[in-house]
């Protein structure tokens, strides 16, 4: 009987400082990221130019198309700029939680430690998603975030997106099409990131703001 209670007491001792430890190295990694990513963002705004808007002539008769304004356009593609090996989209700005970022063009788990990450989407297309840790430093408060609260995403060319906060939802992590679908009817903006359990993902959704 004692040496089973020693059992248990060893258990539960190695148990907590499993938890401990890895508590100690989850903030030690957030403050990790989040200096990185002050660095980044400051490399980034020397690289982006102040955004004027670029004013396009009519076009003269002798290459004006009668039908080219019947047909649907294709949305460009979004702009990137290289830096330290990595492509970046711009950076997102959420006052309201006091976060400044850069934004990677591609997510990977790698990418994710480093800043947010377009998971799909493009911002012409009004379907962009951005996925990042849940670190302090990253997305880890956007659940704090209220309806009305306002989303800012600067692109490479320096154009300012504003969007507001209008949905919030807590979606399983296997639900993948669930985060993606609704997108250019409902919202023009996703932001998401794993709740401490990992087992779902906090959601948070934007409209642009004309």
């Amino acid at each position: 009987m004692k040496a089973a209670k020693i059992a248990c007491f060893t258990l539960g001792t190695a148990l907590l400082l499993s938890a401990l430890f890895l508590v100690i190295h989850n903030v030690i990694e957030d403050r990790k990221s989040g200096e990185e990513a002050v660095k980044i963002l400051s490399a980034l705004k020397d690289e982006i130019p102040e955004y004027t808007e670029s004013v396009t002539s009519m076009p003269g008769a002798e290459n004006y198309d009668l039908f080219a304004e019947y047909e649907e356009p294709a949305a460009p593609e979004m702009e990137t700029v290289g830096i330290d090996g990595n492509v970046y989209i711009g950076y997102i700005a959420i006052p309201e939680i006091g976060i400044e970022l850069p934004v990677l063009q591609d997510w990977s788990y790698p990418n994710l430690k480093i800043a947010p990450c377009r998971y799909v989407g493009n911002i012409y297309e009004n379907d962009l998603i951005i996925c990042a840790h849940n670190y302090n430093t990253h997305f880890g408060k956007i659940g704090n975030l209220h309806t009305g609260d306002e989303i800012i995403l600067t692109d490479v060319s320096g154009k300012e997106w504003r969007y507001s906060v209008v949905n919030f939802e807590q979606i399983p992590g296997t639900a993948v099409e669930d985060i993606k679908s609704g997108n250019a009817d409902d919202w023009d903006l996703t932001l998401f990131t794993c709740t401490l359990s990992g087992q779902s993902r906090v959601t948070v959704r934007a409209v642009k703001i004309e």
